[in-house]
Protein backbone atom coordinates (compact mmCIF):
# COMPACT_ATOMS: atom_id res chain seq x y z
CA UNK A 1 0.00 0.00 0.00
CA UNK A 2 1.55 3.36 -1.04
CA UNK A 3 2.20 5.74 1.86
CA UNK A 4 2.53 9.50 2.11
CA UNK A 5 2.77 12.06 4.86
CA UNK A 6 -0.22 13.92 3.43
CA UNK A 7 -2.87 12.82 0.97
CA UNK A 8 -5.09 15.41 -0.70
CA UNK A 9 -8.48 14.30 -2.03
CA UNK A 10 -9.52 16.56 -4.91
CA UNK A 11 -7.43 18.28 -7.57
CA UNK A 12 -9.47 21.44 -8.04
CA UNK A 13 -8.58 24.90 -6.79
CA UNK A 14 -8.56 23.93 -3.09
CA UNK A 15 -6.43 20.85 -3.70
CA UNK A 16 -3.95 22.87 -5.75
CA UNK A 17 -3.69 25.59 -3.09
CA UNK A 18 -2.94 22.89 -0.52
CA UNK A 19 -0.36 21.37 -2.87
CA UNK A 20 1.43 24.72 -3.20
CA UNK A 21 1.96 25.01 0.56
CA UNK A 22 2.73 21.31 1.04
CA UNK A 23 5.47 21.64 -1.56
CA UNK A 24 6.81 24.76 0.11
CA UNK A 25 6.82 22.98 3.50
CA UNK A 26 8.83 20.10 2.07
CA UNK A 27 6.23 17.47 2.97
CA UNK A 28 5.67 14.34 0.93
CA UNK A 29 2.18 14.35 -0.53
CA UNK A 30 0.00 13.12 -3.35
CA UNK A 31 -3.25 14.42 -4.82
CA UNK A 32 -6.02 12.02 -5.84
CA UNK A 33 -8.51 13.49 -8.29
CA UNK A 34 -11.67 11.81 -9.57
CA UNK A 35 -11.79 13.87 -12.77
CA UNK A 36 -10.09 12.77 -16.00
CA UNK A 37 -8.76 16.29 -16.63
CA UNK A 38 -7.44 19.27 -14.61
CA UNK A 39 -9.67 22.12 -13.47
CA UNK A 40 -11.90 20.62 -10.78
CA UNK A 41 -15.51 21.64 -11.33
CA UNK A 42 -14.71 24.46 -13.77
CA UNK A 43 -14.87 22.35 -16.97
CA UNK A 44 -18.43 21.39 -16.04
CA UNK A 45 -20.03 24.84 -15.77
CA UNK A 46 -22.39 26.39 -18.31
CA UNK A 47 -20.86 27.90 -21.44
CA UNK A 48 -21.37 31.56 -20.53
CA UNK A 49 -20.08 31.22 -16.96
CA UNK A 50 -17.60 33.90 -15.92
CA UNK A 51 -15.83 34.83 -12.72
CA UNK A 52 -17.01 37.65 -10.47
CA UNK A 53 -13.58 39.31 -10.53
CA UNK A 54 -10.88 40.26 -13.01
CA UNK A 55 -7.95 37.86 -13.36
CA UNK A 56 -5.54 39.53 -10.95
CA UNK A 57 -8.10 39.19 -8.17
CA UNK A 58 -8.80 35.51 -8.92
CA UNK A 59 -5.44 33.89 -8.27
CA UNK A 60 -4.18 30.94 -6.28
CA UNK A 61 -1.09 31.40 -4.07
CA UNK A 62 2.28 31.86 -5.71
CA UNK A 63 1.32 32.60 -9.30
CA UNK A 64 -1.17 35.22 -10.54
CA UNK A 65 -3.81 34.23 -13.04
CA UNK A 66 -2.79 35.50 -16.50
CA UNK A 67 -4.70 38.56 -17.66
CA UNK A 68 -7.95 38.07 -19.54
CA UNK A 69 -8.51 40.58 -22.37
CA UNK A 70 -12.27 41.05 -22.02
CA UNK A 71 -13.46 41.79 -18.50
CA UNK A 72 -14.17 38.91 -16.17
CA UNK A 73 -12.44 35.62 -17.15
CA UNK A 74 -14.40 32.76 -18.64
CA UNK A 75 -14.57 29.29 -17.10
CA UNK A 76 -12.21 28.03 -19.82
CA UNK A 77 -9.65 30.67 -18.85
CA UNK A 78 -9.83 29.33 -15.29
CA UNK A 79 -9.37 25.75 -16.51
CA UNK A 80 -6.33 26.81 -18.54
CA UNK A 81 -4.89 28.57 -15.50
CA UNK A 82 -5.43 25.62 -13.16
CA UNK A 83 -3.94 23.25 -15.73
CA UNK A 84 -0.83 25.43 -16.09
CA UNK A 85 -0.64 25.91 -12.29
CA UNK A 86 -0.58 22.15 -11.78
CA UNK A 87 2.29 21.81 -14.26
CA UNK A 88 4.18 24.84 -12.95
CA UNK A 89 4.42 23.37 -9.46
CA UNK A 90 4.77 19.76 -10.61
CA UNK A 91 1.82 18.67 -8.50
CA UNK A 92 1.81 14.86 -8.12
CA UNK A 93 -1.77 14.24 -9.22
CA UNK A 94 -3.17 10.75 -9.73
CA UNK A 95 -6.11 11.41 -12.00
CA UNK A 96 -9.40 9.64 -12.61
CA UNK A 97 -9.05 8.02 -9.18
CA UNK A 98 -12.29 7.90 -7.21
CA UNK A 99 -11.91 7.87 -3.44
CA UNK A 100 -14.54 5.62 -1.90
CA UNK A 101 -13.72 5.87 1.82
CA UNK A 102 -11.36 7.15 4.50
CA UNK A 103 -10.93 5.10 7.67
CA UNK A 104 -8.62 4.80 10.66
CA UNK A 105 -5.85 2.24 10.94
CA UNK A 106 -3.72 2.89 14.01
CA UNK A 107 -1.49 5.90 13.42
CA UNK A 108 -2.54 6.15 9.79
CA UNK A 109 -5.62 7.01 7.78
CA UNK A 110 -6.42 4.55 5.00
CA UNK A 111 -7.82 6.05 1.81
CA UNK A 112 -9.58 3.47 -0.35
CA UNK A 113 -10.10 4.15 -4.04
CA UNK A 114 -11.44 2.37 -7.10
CA UNK A 115 -7.87 1.61 -8.14
CA UNK A 116 -6.17 0.66 -4.87
CA UNK A 117 -5.58 1.82 -1.29
CA UNK A 118 -3.29 4.48 0.14
CA UNK A 119 -2.25 5.36 3.68
CA UNK A 120 -1.32 8.77 5.04
CA UNK A 121 -0.57 10.45 8.33
CA UNK A 122 -2.86 13.35 7.43
CA UNK A 123 -5.64 13.70 4.87
CA UNK A 124 -6.93 16.94 3.33
CA UNK A 125 -10.40 16.55 1.88
CA UNK A 126 -10.89 19.16 -0.87
CA UNK A 127 -13.77 17.68 -2.87
CA UNK A 128 -15.95 20.80 -2.90
CA UNK A 129 -19.70 20.83 -3.44
CA UNK A 130 -20.33 20.69 -7.21
CA UNK A 131 -20.61 16.91 -7.14
CA UNK A 132 -23.50 16.95 -4.67
CA UNK A 133 -26.26 19.19 -6.06
CA UNK A 134 -29.38 19.69 -3.96
CA UNK A 135 -32.52 18.84 -5.93
CA UNK A 136 -36.03 19.25 -4.46
CA UNK A 137 -38.16 16.15 -4.86
CA UNK A 138 -41.12 17.10 -7.04
CA UNK A 139 -43.18 15.01 -9.43
CA UNK A 140 -43.46 17.19 -12.54
CA UNK A 141 -44.39 16.26 -16.11
CA UNK A 142 -41.61 18.29 -17.69
CA UNK A 143 -37.89 17.77 -17.75
CA UNK A 144 -36.05 18.54 -14.51
CA UNK A 145 -32.42 19.65 -14.38
CA UNK A 146 -30.03 21.23 -11.92
CA UNK A 147 -27.42 23.95 -12.37
CA UNK A 148 -24.85 21.20 -12.93
CA UNK A 149 -26.79 19.97 -15.99
CA UNK A 150 -27.19 23.33 -17.73
CA UNK A 151 -24.82 24.18 -20.58
CA UNK A 152 -26.34 26.35 -23.31
CA UNK A 153 -29.60 28.29 -23.81
CA UNK A 154 -29.99 27.07 -27.39
CA UNK A 155 -31.06 23.70 -26.04
CA UNK A 156 -34.22 25.35 -24.67
CA UNK A 157 -35.11 27.56 -27.64
CA UNK A 158 -38.84 28.21 -27.78
CA UNK A 159 -39.60 26.20 -24.66
CA UNK A 160 -41.33 27.19 -21.43
CA UNK A 161 -38.52 27.13 -18.89
CA UNK A 162 -38.66 27.82 -15.15
CA UNK A 163 -35.45 28.63 -13.30
CA UNK A 164 -35.79 28.20 -9.53
CA UNK A 165 -33.32 29.88 -7.19
CA UNK A 166 -32.49 33.37 -5.97
CA UNK A 167 -28.70 33.07 -5.87
CA UNK A 168 -25.97 33.76 -8.38
CA UNK A 169 -26.50 30.62 -10.44
CA UNK A 170 -30.24 31.18 -10.73
CA UNK A 171 -29.83 34.80 -11.79
CA UNK A 172 -27.07 34.06 -14.31
CA UNK A 173 -28.86 31.12 -15.91
CA UNK A 174 -32.13 33.08 -16.08
CA UNK A 175 -30.34 35.99 -17.78
CA UNK A 176 -28.67 33.54 -20.17
CA UNK A 177 -32.02 32.02 -21.17
CA UNK A 178 -33.97 35.26 -21.60
CA UNK A 179 -33.41 35.78 -25.36
CA UNK A 180 -34.09 32.14 -26.20
CA UNK A 181 -36.92 30.72 -24.08
CA UNK A 182 -40.22 31.66 -22.52
CA UNK A 183 -38.70 32.20 -19.10
CA UNK A 184 -40.09 32.29 -15.59
CA UNK A 185 -37.64 32.96 -12.78
CA UNK A 186 -38.95 31.83 -9.39
CA UNK A 187 -37.45 32.70 -6.01
CA UNK A 188 -38.60 32.14 -2.45
CA UNK A 189 -38.15 35.83 -1.68
CA UNK A 190 -37.47 38.95 -3.77
CA UNK A 191 -33.95 38.86 -5.24
CA UNK A 192 -31.30 40.57 -3.14
CA UNK A 193 -28.77 42.15 -5.49
CA UNK A 194 -25.45 43.31 -4.15
CA UNK A 195 -24.32 46.83 -5.08
CA UNK A 196 -23.08 47.00 -8.66
CA UNK A 197 -19.54 47.85 -7.56
CA UNK A 198 -19.21 44.63 -5.54
CA UNK A 199 -17.09 41.92 -7.18
CA UNK A 200 -15.28 38.80 -6.02
CA UNK A 201 -12.31 40.71 -4.60
CA UNK A 202 -14.60 42.91 -2.51
CA UNK A 203 -16.54 39.85 -1.34
CA UNK A 204 -13.33 38.17 -0.21
CA UNK A 205 -12.21 41.29 1.67
CA UNK A 206 -15.59 41.61 3.38
CA UNK A 207 -15.83 37.92 4.24
CA UNK A 208 -12.34 38.02 5.74
CA UNK A 209 -13.14 41.00 7.97
CA UNK A 210 -16.74 40.38 8.97
CA UNK A 211 -17.87 37.57 11.26
CA UNK A 212 -21.29 37.45 9.64
CA UNK A 213 -19.83 37.14 6.14
CA UNK A 214 -21.37 38.84 3.13
CA UNK A 215 -24.97 37.72 3.54
CA UNK A 216 -26.25 41.11 4.66
CA UNK A 217 -25.04 42.67 1.39
CA UNK A 218 -27.26 40.45 -0.74
CA UNK A 219 -27.30 37.11 -2.54
CA UNK A 220 -26.54 38.02 -6.16
CA UNK A 221 -23.42 39.64 -7.60
CA UNK A 222 -24.55 41.88 -10.46
CA UNK A 223 -22.22 40.56 -13.16
CA UNK A 224 -22.71 42.36 -16.50
CA UNK A 225 -25.24 39.96 -18.11
CA UNK A 226 -27.40 39.94 -14.96
CA UNK A 227 -27.11 43.71 -14.59
CA UNK A 228 -28.12 44.31 -18.21
CA UNK A 229 -31.09 41.93 -17.98
CA UNK A 230 -32.25 43.55 -14.74
CA UNK A 231 -31.93 47.09 -16.06
CA UNK A 232 -33.84 46.12 -19.20
CA UNK A 233 -36.77 45.13 -16.99
CA UNK A 234 -36.82 41.61 -18.40
CA UNK A 235 -35.23 39.79 -15.47
CA UNK A 236 -38.10 39.75 -13.00
CA UNK A 237 -38.51 37.17 -10.27
CA UNK A 238 -41.88 35.72 -9.31
CA UNK A 239 -42.97 33.76 -6.23
CA UNK A 240 -43.04 29.97 -6.25
CA UNK A 241 -46.05 28.70 -8.19
CA UNK A 242 -46.71 24.92 -8.45
CA UNK A 243 -49.08 25.48 -11.37
CA UNK A 244 -46.43 27.19 -13.49
CA UNK A 245 -43.91 24.51 -12.57
CA UNK A 246 -46.32 21.83 -13.76
CA UNK A 247 -46.81 23.56 -17.13
CA UNK A 248 -43.11 24.01 -17.88
CA UNK A 249 -41.26 22.09 -20.55
CA UNK A 250 -38.18 22.23 -18.31
CA UNK A 251 -37.42 23.24 -14.73
CA UNK A 252 -33.84 24.14 -13.84
CA UNK A 253 -33.25 23.89 -10.09
CA UNK A 254 -30.57 26.40 -9.09
CA UNK A 255 -31.06 25.39 -5.51
CA UNK A 256 -27.51 25.01 -4.32
CA UNK A 257 -25.18 22.25 -3.23
CA UNK A 258 -24.08 20.25 -0.24
CA UNK A 259 -20.49 19.35 0.71
CA UNK A 260 -19.35 16.17 -1.03
CA UNK A 261 -18.27 14.24 2.06
CA UNK A 262 -19.61 10.74 1.49
CA UNK A 263 -16.08 9.30 1.43
CA UNK A 264 -15.66 10.33 5.09
CA UNK A 265 -18.64 8.31 6.36
CA UNK A 266 -16.53 5.54 7.99
CA UNK A 267 -15.00 8.11 10.35
CA UNK A 268 -18.47 8.81 11.81
CA UNK A 269 -17.85 12.52 12.30
CA UNK A 270 -21.09 14.10 11.08
CA UNK A 271 -23.55 15.65 13.50
CA UNK A 272 -27.34 15.51 13.26
CA UNK A 273 -27.24 18.29 10.62
CA UNK A 274 -24.76 16.41 8.42
CA UNK A 275 -21.93 18.80 9.26
CA UNK A 276 -18.47 17.85 10.56
CA UNK A 277 -17.35 20.01 13.48
CA UNK A 278 -14.02 21.70 12.77
CA UNK A 279 -11.42 23.81 14.50
CA UNK A 280 -10.31 25.95 11.58
CA UNK A 281 -10.15 23.22 8.95
CA UNK A 282 -9.26 20.36 11.30
CA UNK A 283 -11.97 17.88 12.20
CA UNK A 284 -12.45 18.01 15.95
CA UNK A 285 -13.25 14.30 16.11
CA UNK A 286 -10.25 13.32 13.95
CA UNK A 287 -7.33 15.78 14.04
CA UNK A 288 -5.57 13.99 11.16
CA UNK A 289 -8.39 15.04 8.83
CA UNK A 290 -8.67 18.53 7.37
CA UNK A 291 -11.56 19.99 5.34
CA UNK A 292 -10.54 22.63 2.81
CA UNK A 293 -12.54 24.80 0.46
CA UNK A 294 -16.13 24.04 1.46
CA UNK A 295 -17.16 27.62 2.22
CA UNK A 296 -17.42 29.79 5.29
CA UNK A 297 -17.49 26.93 7.81
CA UNK A 298 -14.00 25.83 6.72
CA UNK A 299 -12.54 29.30 6.17
CA UNK A 300 -13.71 32.72 5.03
CA UNK A 301 -14.42 32.66 1.28
CA UNK A 302 -12.56 29.34 1.06
CA UNK A 303 -14.76 28.13 -1.81
CA UNK A 304 -13.29 30.84 -4.08
CA UNK A 305 -10.05 31.03 -6.01
CA UNK A 306 -8.80 34.08 -4.15
CA UNK A 307 -10.10 32.94 -0.77
CA UNK A 308 -8.78 29.40 -0.48
CA UNK A 309 -5.09 30.38 -0.26
CA UNK A 310 -4.99 31.74 3.31
CA UNK A 311 -6.97 28.75 4.60
CA UNK A 312 -4.71 26.30 2.75
CA UNK A 313 -1.64 28.00 4.22
CA UNK A 314 -3.00 27.71 7.76
CA UNK A 315 -3.98 24.08 7.19
CA UNK A 316 -0.51 23.05 6.02
CA UNK A 317 1.13 24.96 8.88
CA UNK A 318 -1.01 22.99 11.32
CA UNK A 319 -0.14 19.69 9.65
CA UNK A 320 3.57 20.54 9.69
CA UNK A 321 3.45 21.30 13.40
CA UNK A 322 1.62 18.04 14.11
CA UNK A 323 4.11 16.01 12.10
CA UNK A 324 7.05 17.72 13.78
CA UNK A 325 5.58 16.94 17.18
CA UNK A 326 5.36 13.23 16.32
CA UNK A 327 8.86 12.92 14.90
Amino acid sequence: MPKSEVLVIGGGQAGLAAAFYLRRAGLSYVVLDAQPMPGGAWPHGWNSLRLFSIARHSSLPGWPMPAFPDGYPTAQHVVDYLTAYEKRYDVPVHRHVVVTSVSRDGDELVVRTDSGDWSARHVISATGTWWRPFRPLMDLPGRQLHTVDYRDPQEFAGQKVVVVGGGNSGAQIAADLLPHASLTWMTRRPPRYMPDEIDGKALFDIASRRVGGVGELGDIVAVPPVREARYSGLLVATPMDPGVLAEADAVIWSTGFRPALGHLAPLQLRDEHGRIAVDGTTAIGEPRLHLLGYGGWTGAASATLIGVGPTAKATVAKISSALDARS
